[in-house]
């Protein structure tokens, strides 16, 4: 059964599968269905291993130890749209993000992460910010290339590791 037959709103990913990695199998969902939150729920937690699942665009990282609780209050999250990571590969996240150069982020780029922060869309963002949906793409465009992220999730999660938003 495939994510796109099931449409399903967030998806649980083990990173060494047979077959195909979960860092290529996020990749893939999110280009066929970008609207799911794919979470990894594995028991690996190498700094590469998690830099690699947040640039394919995971929303949330978690480690196979995790109890039953943080499991399903993890996915209720990532279906409105938060991040979600385990402390320590949060920890190891900020810890190797807080090492690079430290980008500077214009007010606007700001404003705009902060409202993707939210799970709000860029259509919602424009109608909030009152600003064209192409102006959002192109503020998020730049936040993404000052911050050496592809995607919404890594934007946000780095620019929190960063302190960058409040």
């Amino acid at each position: 059964m495939s994510a796109r037959s099931c449409e399903p709103d967030v998806v649980l990913m083990d990173l060494r599968m047979p077959g195909i990695d979960g860092v290529t199998a996020t990749r893939d969902i999110l280009a066929d269905r970008p609207g799911t939150a794919v979470v990894v729920l594995t028991t690996y937690e190498t700094d590469r291993d998690i830099l690699r699942a947040v640039e394919a665009g995971a929303a949330g990282y978690l480690l196979k130890d995790a109890s039953r609780t943080e499991l399903v209050n993890a996915v209720r999250a990532a279906a409105r749209g938060e991040t979600v990571l385990t402390p320590s590969v949060a920890s190891r996240l900020f810890v190797q993000v807080r090492s690079a150069p430290q980008p500077t982020l214009s007010p606007r780029e700001v404003e705009v992460l902060r409202l993707v922060a939210t799970g709000m869309t860029n259509a919602a963002i424009g109608n909030a910010l009152f600003i064209s949906e192409t102006t959002v793409k192109t503020h998020l465009l730049r936040t993404y290339a000052k911050l050496g992220v592809s995607d919404r999730t890594a934007a946000v999660t780095t620019a929190m590791a960063l302190g960058l938003l409040p």
